[in-house]
């Protein structure tokens, strides 16, 4: 039997050489999305900062507005002070050392009113300190008087007790006082010092200093005269009233 041979089979058996897999590497990922969400988060933040500043802006813009409007009419209405008047002083004690070192003791009680002239602006009172003085010289200890409000045509009165036990006084107020005393009367001074706000609906001014001042004649005839202790003093005028930035 004659073996048929094929074409191919005269040829050199060829070896397969397996060739190392080659990695493609995937073409790169757009930026293009990752910055544009980056932009956008940017965006958004600078858009509500902005908003913010804005918020900010009008609403303190509007306070000022606010407190100019109602200062405009703070200075339209000119406040007027507040009027004083001393309506009673009585004297308890009155003790004179006659050699030095000068002293004096006093033990008294004074009236004061107050009254606010303004229809539209109220008056708060800080705390007042109120005492006695001789010649310029303070005789008793200053008496704290606690925080008021006045309201419009409003009147306030108090009636603090002063005292003041061994009040130096120097030579000269010593002479004073010894002829004030052979001629049966001295003049004293009842001071109220403290600070004040005027008060326009909700809107509160700066405070401001007040200075009252009453002059008041103390006679000493029934005390010369072997009379009663109680001593009734006479106001010499109205209460001089300042008011100071």
């Amino acid at each position: 039997m004659e073996m048929i041979m094929h074409p191919f089979d005269n040829f050199p058996q060829l070896e397969i050489i397996s060739l190392p897999s080659i990695r493609i590497p995937s073409p790169p990922r757009n930026p293009l999305p990752a910055m544009s969400e980056k932009i956008a988060n940017v965006n958004d933040g600078c858009i509500r900062s902005r908003k913010l500043k804005w918020f900010a802006w009008g609403t303190g813009g509007l306070i000022v507005f606010i407190g100019l409007l109602v200062f405009v009419v703070f200075l339209v209405l000119h406040p007027s002070k507040p009027s004083f008047n001393l309506e009673d002083v009585t004297v308890y004690q009155f003790n004179v050392s006659k050699v030095p070192p000068y002293a004096i003791t006093i033990i008294m009680q004074v009236t004061l009113s107050s009254r606010n002239p303004n229809s539209r602006i109220g008056v708060e009172y800080q705390p007042l300190h109120v005492y006695a003085t001789y010649r310029d010289q303070q005789i008793t200890m200053a008496y704290l008087l606690p925080p008021t409000y006045q309201g419009h045509k409003e009147p306030v009165v108090w009636s603090p007790p002063l005292t003041g036990y061994d009040m130096p006084i120097s030579p000269y107020s010593q002479q004073s006082l010894d002829q004030d005393w052979h001629a049966g009367v001295i003049l004293m001074n009842i001071k109220l010092q403290g600070d004040v706000k005027w008060k326009v609906g909700t809107w509160i001014s700066p405070e401001y200093h007040l200075y009252v001042h009453c002059p008041a004649n103390i006679r000493f005839g029934d005390l010369n005269n072997g009379g009663p202790n109680l001593i009734k003093g006479q106001p010499v005028d109205h209460c001089d009233v300042e008011i100071a930035s």
